[in-house]
């Protein structure tokens, strides 16, 4: 029996909870404004007039934590009764369908936007255009670069040097592929079992300092550290995130998608926290992954969302993606900028700054309206089995 790619695709139109998608939103909205800081910081430390740290969002890379919570809890939600009828090829389709276009998009982004500014690496020197067009082509494949090598073009270590934010996707599908083989069949007492198992590595390697960031900032390159840290860092929360999925019972909370937003811009604003023999910077994040961040998605879950909410959190759900994944390559040139021209403060560039928030939202908003939504009723109407 043959079933289209329209009907896989509208199978995944289950309702879901809209605060939630909301406040991924609000999350790739605050990545935004913390890669603004961190552009900052970069280039205080690059030209060594300031200690690097980041001054505002300065735990804003945890974002991408609370993505990997909220992917664990609308996987198991929308996913888990469907097994019955669903193949794990069907899985692996719909979820290719949802986020691959994208990842194809920012890599043709980030390849233009780096031949623009010239090929130039971070140390100064010129990357080879073919060298640039293989780092394209083995981003939309998701295969990383390992540091050092010639398609490694940015010269910074990143996996995947022409959309830095593509590593969060990489782990991604991995926890996907996790959840496919085995974790869906974990019956709810032994997922959260291994849910502690994985809390507890977590915190080891996290407030033990494992990697020597001070931070949970691991996975975006390929070094061993960065690869097993990336892969904990993922799997822990993702499966808080389907934990919480099991057994979640929604309560009517008012004002949810504003307090959840609120809170979350103040722990993101919360300052550096020096180390004292811990990393004490790192157990506040593990803090608030393990258990203001499940808080913050069960609340979510339980408001509802109308008038003005219901609009704000169905234009930011589906901005959310697409402004995470093709916002970074302005941020390539914008911080390329900030070091050439020795700025280091938000008054002196406030105004390129709101150009870059601004840019970065039209050009998510264009690639949704434009490419990410027709590609996808594109191979909705092709035939699969």
């Amino acid at each position: 029996m043959k079933k289209t790619i329209k009907q896989t695709y509208l199978a995944d139109t289950k309702p879901h909870y809209e605060l939630l998608d909301g406040l991924r939103g609000v999350v790739a909205l605050l990545v935004v404004v913390y890669h603004i800081f961190e552009g900052l910081a970069f280039a205080q430390a690059t030209d060594g007039v300031g200690s690097g740290v980041i001054m505002v969002l300065n735990h804003g890379h945890i974002a991408v934590d609370f993505f990997f919570i909220l992917s664990g809890f609308v996987i198991c939600y929308a996913y888990d009764d469907r097994w019955g009828s669903m193949s794990l090829g069907g899985f692996f389709k719909r979820r290719l369908l949802r986020l691959h276009p994208m990842l194809v998009m920012g890599a043709v982004i980030g390849a233009i936007a780096f031949i623009a500014v010239g090929c130039e690496r971070w140390d100064g020197s010129i990357a080879q255009e073919h060298w640039v067009m293989i780092a394209m082509v083995l981003t939309m494949c998701m295969i990383p670069a390992v540091p050092g090598v010639p398609y490694e073009v940015r010269g910074n270590g990143e996996m995947f040097p022409l959309n830095g934010p593509s590593w969060s996707l990489f782990f991604e599908y991995i926890g996907n592929i996790c959840y496919a083989l085995f974790m869906r069949r974990m019956s709810t007492n032994v997922l959260a079992l291994f849910t502690l198992l994985l809390g507890i590595a977590h915190a080891w390697f996290f407030i033990g300092d494992i990697s020597g960031y001070d931070m949970i900032g691991v996975g975006w390159t390929i070094d061993a550290v960065n690869f097993w840290g990336g892969f904990i860092r993922m799997l822990f929360p993702f499966s808080v995130g389907m934990l919480l999925a099991r057994i979640f019972k929604p309560r009517e909370v008012k004002g949810a998608f504003w307090i959840c937003s609120l809170a979350l811009v103040a722990l993101f604003a919360v300052p550096y926290i020096p180390s004292n023999g811990i990393s004490v910077n790192s157990l506040y994040e593990f803090l608030c992954i393990a258990c203001i961040f499940p808080v913050i998605v069960w609340l979510g879950a339980c408001g509802s969302a109308k008038g003005v909410v219901h609009k704000a959190s169905r234009f930011l759900g589906e901005l959310s993606y697409p402004l995470y994944i093709v916002h970074y390559p302005i941020m390539y040139i914008f911080y390329a900028w900030l070091i050439k021209n020795d700025i280091y403060l938000l008054g002196d560039c406030w105004a390129v700054s709101l150009l870059v928030v601004a840019s970065s939202i039209t050009l998510a908003y264009l690639c949704l309206k434009l490419y990410d939504k027709p590609i996808r009723r594109f191979f909705a109407s092709r035939s699969i089995r």
